[in-house]
């Protein structure tokens, strides 16, 4: 082979070295495909801390990377602004979205999804303190029926004037005088985002774009019905299961849980 006996045998023994990260790979790719490609590589080495494995974030960048894997892309939502139809609330949260406990400060919106030319909507509250799904409504169609059913459920579990805020964009649903007596009557401070500025409402919206990239868009749905179902099984999982690394890599429901036990 015209090869020197000393390089022979140092190509001979590396070849036969096992991976270091045979093991760590395997389950990077396990932990990557039980949550269906959504997590990146940050919750990844979270979860892999979980398990005692101490590992450096980029080393499992790169090892992802080395893999193939790479977490998904968010994409825009739907507007529901129509103009002025009724009285437009004041920007009360004015982007302070940290929430001291549960239930002192709420967001919501509504998003639209197109299954072959037909639309589905969704309507979720999101408690600013650990980003839970606390009630929500799918719908066919985009009216106020959906977002009074989704109040009303999850009004019946909390007390009444506890100087709860509830944010919203200027969509028309939230400037009927039916939906403010609602939470007047509650006693819930109304909040609105100033026109046409996305960031006032930054965390409903950032849920949007996690829903759609890790679910809506992995796949084609061949029906509304089938896409209801996964909504459901996904905002379970969201609550559930999926870490964040805001709340010390504990789930929303975990964290509100630690919140209560501490």
């Amino acid at each position: 082979m015209n090869m020197a006996r000393s390089s022979y045998y140092y190509y001979h023994a590396k070849a036969e070295l096992k991976d270091k990260y045979s093991q760590v790979k395997e389950l990077i790719k396990s932990i990557y495909h039980d949550h269906k490609g959504r997590f990146g590589y940050r919750r990844i080495t979270l979860i892999l801390k979980q398990k005692n494995i101490i590992i450096n974030h980029k080393t499992v960048l790169k090892l992802m990377r080395v893999l193939g894997l790479k977490s998904l892309i968010r994409v825009k939502k739907y507007r529901s602004y129509r103009g002025e139809q009724g009285k437009i609330a004041p920007n009360v949260l004015q982007r302070n979205f940290k929430a001291d406990r549960p239930n002192e400060k709420w967001a919501t919106d509504i998003t639209e999804f197109n299954v072959l030319g037909k639309k589905l909507y969704l309507s979720p509250i999101i408690d600013l303190f650990n980003g839970e799904i606390i009630s929500y409504e799918l719908s066919e169609r985009a009216d106020s029926k959906q977002v009074f059913t989704m109040l009303k459920a999850f009004f019946k579990k909390i007390a009444n004037n506890t100087n709860l805020i509830l944010h919203s964009d200027q969509g028309w649903q939230y400037q009927m005088k039916q939906y403010q007596r609602l939470l007047k009557e509650k006693g819930v401070i109304q909040s609105m985002s100033r026109k046409g500025n996305c960031l006032d409402n930054a965390i409903i919206e950032n849920f949007f774009g996690i829903l759609k990239s890790e679910l809506f868009h992995l796949k084609k749905y061949k029906c509304v019905n089938q896409l209801k179902k996964e909504i459901k099984e996904y905002i379970e999982y969201y609550n559930h299961k999926r870490i964040k690394l805001n709340l010390k890599g504990m789930s929303p429901v975990e964290y509100r849980a630690h919140y209560y036990q501490t």
